[in-house]
């Protein structure tokens, strides 16, 4: 039943999404967006080296993509780019293959394991993962660039 996905602590992430906005210099802005449904998720994100410092975000989603990206805001900063894209996957994985959910600071992404009978709903809860891994990779391919291309 569709209830079962938008079960109380789903609204509770929803009601109160951290690091709302957008950072003033970030380093790479990145956003996604779910043809589906309409949802649309836009990061900003700041490294240093391999390590997220900083995170801002516009959260126009449903109640599934606001819970997603209020969990991301919760613990990104201090994450690794290795870390996060394995996040993606696993979360992808749990919702696609019957994954488990991820454990550690990530285990409340356990509360979208209902999501996984709704394919139709998928993509708006994968928003902010796909986000964040297509700003790290802006940044990556930044780092690569000789100091002269970057102007």
């Amino acid at each position: 039943m569709l209830n079962d996905i938008y079960n109380k602590r789903i609204i509770e992430l929803a009601g109160n999404i951290p690091r709302l906005g957008r950072l003033p210099a970030p380093d790479a802005t990145a956003t996604a967006h779910s043809k589906l449904c309409g949802s649309t998720v836009k990061v900003d994100l700041k490294m240093d080296g391999d390590t997220v410092t900083d995170f801002a975000h516009d959260v126009k989603a449903c109640a599934l993509g606001q819970a997603s990206s209020s969990i991301m805001a919760s613990h990104v900063v201090g994450s690794t780019a290795s870390e996060l894209r394995e996040l993606r996957e696993t979360v992808r994985k749990m919702l696609k293959e019957n994954g488990t959910p991820p454990q550690g600071k990530w285990e409340e992404i356990k509360f979208l394991e209902p999501v996984r009978d709704y394919k139709a709903r998928h993509a708006s809860t994968l928003l902010t993962f796909d986000a964040v891994v297509d700003a790290i990779g802006q940044i990556e391919a930044k780092a690569k660039q000789p100091a002269a291309a970057q102007g």
